[in-house]
């Protein structure tokens, strides 16, 4: 008995991405005008209902509150998308920081590899570094919340040479979530409650 051939093309990712970025930006270029009108609409509606009348600087400090909260909720909903807007060359970028991380990292746990962020139009169309099919286009997590790229025996990233521009700039030193005291290397005792719920989120989108 022949075997049977599957004759259907093979999908490329590449080409799935492109076409998915097509549709996201016009997507996400329309959401923008949609909440920055349902934004002002509402905080109209808020700032009759509270002081009566309605005056430009009110309405404007109302206008950005909503718009925030309708964007949060927005987004936990899985409906938005997400890209950075600084569109800055990431192998140009010079502003990284030495951190000796092999040193630190059996106390932080590799906080950093932990945290969601978005990708750049570049990261995307590179095609290297990897993007949450469900939530476009943020960094692609695994169900424990760590980042796909990192290699969990040694700790480092796998792709380095093609990290995104957030991996690259970010600075844990000043960063009170992660360190009470870098120099002294103490730990905040709240970090685990502050990847709980993104590792949460992360876990029901797969």
């Amino acid at each position: 008995m022949s075997q049977l051939v599957n004759i259907q093309p093979r999908v490329n990712r590449n080409e799935i991405a492109g076409g998915l970025l097509y549709c996201h930006s016009r997507l996400n270029s329309n959401t923008t005008k949609l909440l920055e009108s349902a934004s002002f609409l509402y905080a109209l509606i808020e700032v009759l209902a509270e002081k009566g009348l309605v005056q430009i600087d009110e309405l404007e400090e109302k206008k950005q509150e909503v718009a925030t909260r309708l964007l949060d909720s927005f987004l936990d909903r899985g409906m938005g998308v997400a890209m950075q807007e600084d569109e800055r060359d990431k192998y140009s970028f010079s502003e990284t920081v030495d951190i000796d991380c092999a040193s630190r990292v059996h106390l932080c746990q590799a906080a950093c590899c932990r945290m969601s962020f978005a990708l750049s139009q570049q990261d995307v169309e590179e095609g290297v570094v990897k993007w949450d099919l469900g939530r476009p286009y943020l960094i692609a997590q695994d169900s424990d919340g760590y980042c796909r790229h990192l290699d969990r025996e040694s700790n480092c990233c796998t792709v380095r040479e093609q990290r995104p521009l957030p991996c690259r700039g970010y600075d844990c030193r000043q960063d009170k979530r992660v360190w009470v005291d870098f120099e002294k290397r103490i730990l905040n005792p709240q970090l685990e409650e502050l990847f709980q719920t993104s590792e949460l989120e992360v876990a029901h989108a797969n």
